[in-house]
């Protein structure tokens, strides 16, 4: 007889998600909009893990420096806590139609950590901007490096127009329709994940660039192997 198993269900419970704004700006759009995720991740009986890119400050990235000093605090505080997660959730602001500086900068230090800790890691983008677009060409740049580096990054992404109008007082969105999209994006995110944590896929092994071999002139290819 087979065995039962668990089932994803349609309020995802027992996850834990990282939540990040890439804006260090205070009181940001992009702010607001992670904090209206990581609420919707608690309704929904998960845990959030609230953090901004001031809590993971890094400076420039520079190879002589890491070779010199090691890697700094808050690219190994932002390891630490994507270890202790099962998802990614960032809402980042668009920079002249790509990734704010401060956002890819952290990405970049981290991903030199071994194990690479974005490999695998199932994330959703976001993003909030006063334009028309809501900053949806910052996101389209942003899945370059990610996927790059191995994170399952969500096909349906949310960027929210005209943002500065957008939320209420109690920071909730104004349009229902746009809430009840963003609803079900997440939701839809949350049910991925957990049946990927409940029914995962074995992967013998992942290299960053096909042909070439792990190489101290690269030093940019990863092998990673699962039991």
């Amino acid at each position: 007889m087979e065995q039962d198993r668990p089932r994803p269900s349609s309020t995802p419970e027992n996850l834990r998600v990282l939540v990040i704004s890439g804006s260090a700006r205070e009181g940001s759009l992009n702010a607001r909009l992670a904090a209206l995720a990581a609420d919707a991740v608690r309704e929904r009986g998960s845990t959030a893990d609230l953090a901004d890119v001031r809590e993971l400050e890094v400076p420039g990235y520079d190879g002589d420096r890491e070779h010199r000093d090691g890697l700094p605090a808050g690219a190994l505080r932002l390891k630490e806590r994507l270890e202790t997660t099962d998802a990614l959730v960032i809402a980042s602001p668009e920079y002249n139609a790509s990734v704010p500086g401060v956002l890819k900068n952290l990405i970049d230090w981290t991903s030199r950590i071994r194990p690479q800790p974005f490999h695998n890691r199932h994330t959703l983008l976001l993003s909030a901007s006063p334009s028309m677009s809501g900053g949806n060409r910052g996101l389209w740049a942003l899945r370059v490096p990610l996927e790059h580096l191995g994170a399952h990054v969500y096909p349906d992404m949310f960027s929210l127009a005209q943002a500065h109008q957008a939320f209420t007082a109690g920071g909730r969105l104004a349009d229902a329709t746009l809430a009840a999209r963003f609803t079900d994006n997440l939701v839809n995110f949350l049910n991925l994940v957990e049946a990927a944590k409940h029914y995962p896929c074995v992967k013998k092994a992942w290299v960053e660039y096909l042909g070439e071999r792990p190489d101290p002139a690269f030093d940019r290819t990863e092998e990673t192997v699962e039991a």
